[in-house]
């Protein structure tokens, strides 16, 4: 007898970097879990098939900064349609929600959405809330008793502690605020993820306060507070700070990925740990759009589909100690899975400057499959013109 699958995702490239994969699988699931990988599986008269032929499978993306506290952050987006439905089936909130706000971003997103979403707790407590106020400019938002508190509350679903150091959000308590951030970290074994740009404090003084694990985010800006020195050379604190385990990551946002950043870092091997997208509400339909334009942008640069992949699946998995639930494709884990075409042609990426530039690849999210169901890309229309065909036997 054969084994009876629920789900056959026939005749893809799978790329699974975790295991080592790249070439044509079938991927079976059954129930909210990878069953096998295998050349060819044979599916049952019962079991459905997404034919995936020409298309390129992979686990469920990961992104390590978005905005998805919609209605209460002023960066906010909604999480499904942005996230899930465009290949990031894990999402990890950077910092929108604050002791004053969490409670109400578990309850009325992370409870109630299709992504999985984690956050990182800001250390203002009021998260970030006002485009005009910065959210440190009040030293009494530093509160290091209430964060923990929440933290402690709350150890499934935040993961560690944001700070955004610049000048108009930190006023004159950069340090200070930093500090408190380092002792919320300390209290509660929970990681610190550092937005570095355009700081009263000095780059190597942050680096100061980070440990492995910490993340420093915008990896790829063009402050005065980045990795580059005036010379476009990788500032030696950075070079330290990622041999001691701090993990740099791409957080691409509205202004913090610079072409010619990333060119003269990578000139010298500064390669970033992760890929993500720093989505929100001011980038969404442009320069951002997406963890998969996102990801594209790399492969212009030269990166390798493996590697890309790698910063967006089983790295980020990794780096958070969830590898093995997410990251992969890995029977038992978790039946997070992403199809996307990989389009070639002439494709417009500009970065956080509008620099054009012109790359070859693309990839185009076709179906995710969050915990084994279907969401197809929401473009407004119901019937998406690249979803597969599902049929059965």
């Amino acid at each position: 007898m054969p084994v009876k699958y629920e789900l056959v995702i026939k005749g893809g490239r799978v790329v699974d970097p975790q295991q080592g994969i790249d070439d044509d699988r079938d991927v079976a699931i059954t129930g909210d879990r990878v069953a096998a990988v295998d050349p060819t599986i044979d599916a049952g008269p019962e079991t459905e098939v997404i034919d995936a032929r020409g298309k390129l499978v992979t686990p469920g993306l990961i992104d390590v900064h978005v905005h998805v506290y919609s209605g209460v952050s002023h960066y906010g987006i909604e999480p499904d349609p942005h996230c899930l439905r465009q290949g990031a089936t894990t999402v990890y909130d950077a910092g929108s929600s604050g002791a004053d706000t969490f409670a109400g971003f578990k309850k009325y997103v992370i409870d109630v959405s299709a992504t999985r979403i984690k956050a990182y707790l800001h250390i203002s407590s009021q998260g970030m809330l006002n485009p005009d106020i910065g959210e440190l400019t009040d030293l009494r938002y530093a509160d290091v008793a209430r964060a923990v508190r929440m933290c402690e509350e709350n150890r499934d679903d935040i993961v560690g502690i944001k700070i955004r150091m610049s000048r108009a959000l930190v006023g004159e308590n950069g340090l200070e605020s930093l500090k408190r951030a380092r002792e919320v970290c300390d209290a509660t074994g929970l990681s610190l993820m550092v937005h570095p740009n355009g700081s009263p404090v000095s780059f190597a003084r942050i680096m100061d306060e980070l440990r492995a694990g910490d993340v420093c985010t915008h990896c790829y800006h063009s402050s005065d507070t980045g990795i580059l020195d005036d010379d476009d050379k990788v500032r030696p604190e950075a070079r330290r700070a990622a041999a001691r385990g701090v993990l740099f990551d791409v957080g691409h946002g509205q202004g913090s990925f610079v072409y010619s950043v990333a060119d003269a870092a990578l000139a010298q091997d500064f390669r970033a740990n992760t890929i993500s997208s720093d989505l929100h509400r001011y980038n969404l339909h442009g320069p951002v759009y997406s963890l998969a334009t996102t990801a594209s942008k790399f492969l212009q640069l030269g990166w390798t589909l493996n590697e890309v992949i790698e910063k967006v699946t089983s790295g980020p998995a990794r780096t958070r100690g969830v590898l093995g639930k997410v990251g992969t494709l890995k029977p038992g884990a978790c039946a997070d899975v992403a199809i996307f075409e990989l389009q070639t042609g002439t494709f417009e990426f500009r970065d956080a400057k509008d620099e054009l530039r012109i790359g070859e690849q693309k990839l185009v999210p076709v179906l995710t499959l969050r915990d084994g169901k279907p969401y197809a890309p929401d473009d407004g229309h119901p019937h998406h013109p690249h979803q597969p065909h599902h049929h059965h036997h």
